[in-house]
């Protein structure tokens, strides 16, 4: 994990991260009105997703420009991701992606997955700017963000949204594994393995993590302080113990 990376993990708010939890709590609640029908992206072994019937049409325009762009600038993981957002944005009533350009739309929803998981960040691969992906689409800069700001408050979007994190940095994102647990928000990749088989059979965690060994602690050097005092040798003895044991700084972290 790049350190930029965990600086970003670092300013998620635990207040988000609540609302986030108490969003998770509602999902299979929601029922819709509209039939609804399992739509497969044209390219081989990608995911289902469920799209009403209605709009068939705009999703499989939608993604395929998503699957081009991503494709081509960006890797397949990115593109499972926009497939996700539209198929998701295909199925609020009434859709936003009924009203307005679909060249705008895509832009926005390609800029909505890359805002979820930093692909402004040029530590992070795949790197695009903000800038650079709207001229690749060819739509004003201030258009593609306002579709995102949309698309944002439609869907309630947060940064490192465990909803549409790409699947290579889901073991890294914290706010995929913090689940409720009697009123605690636990940690499923150091919880038991009762819990973590319980949490992923209820949907709430993608996999069970395999790897729980915990991170071997790097050694820690320390300081010590030589006597300001000129002592005797029984003094030095004395106080050997003393002046080469521990340190106010022994057990500190780099």
């Amino acid at each position: 994990m790049s350190e930029s990376y965990k600086s970003h993990i670092k300013s998620i708010r635990m207040g988000s991260l609540v609302q986030n939890l108490m969003a998770q709590s509602l999902i299979g609640k929601r029922q819709n009105s509209k039939p609804l029908i399992r739509t497969r992206s044209a390219r081989a072994g990608q995911n289902n997703f469920l799209v009403p019937a209605n709009m068939q049409g705009v999703f499989d325009e939608i993604t395929r420009l998503t699957d081009t762009f991503c494709e081509k600038f960006l890797n397949d993981e990115y593109g499972c991701i926009c497939r996700k957002l539209t198929a998701t944005l295909c199925r609020k009533h009434p859709s936003p992606l009924l009203k307005g350009k679909i060249l705008t739309w895509t832009a926005g929803i390609v800029y909505s997955a890359g805002w979820i998981n930093f692909l402004g960040d040029k530590n992070q691969s795949p790197y695009m700017s903000t800038k650079e992906l709207a001229e690749k689409f060819g739509v004003g800069l201030s258009t593609m963000q306002g579709k995102k700001l949309q698309i944002q408050n439609a869907l309630n979007l947060i940064p490192l949204d465990p909803d549409y994190t790409l699947r290579s940095r889901l073991v890294e994102n914290p706010l995929v594994w913090m689940v409720e647990v009697n009123g605690f928000v636990v940690d499923m990749r150091t919880a038991p393995p009762e819990f973590q088989e319980a949490a992923f059979k209820k949907g709430l965690i993608p996999f069970i993590p395999e790897d729980k060994e915990e991170p071997e602690q790097e050694e820690i050097e320390t300081l010590k302080f030589p006597s300001q005092r000129k002592k005797t040798a029984q003094s030095n003895s004395n106080h050997k113990a003393i002046c080469e044991g521990p340190t106010l700084f022994d057990g500190l972290e780099e």
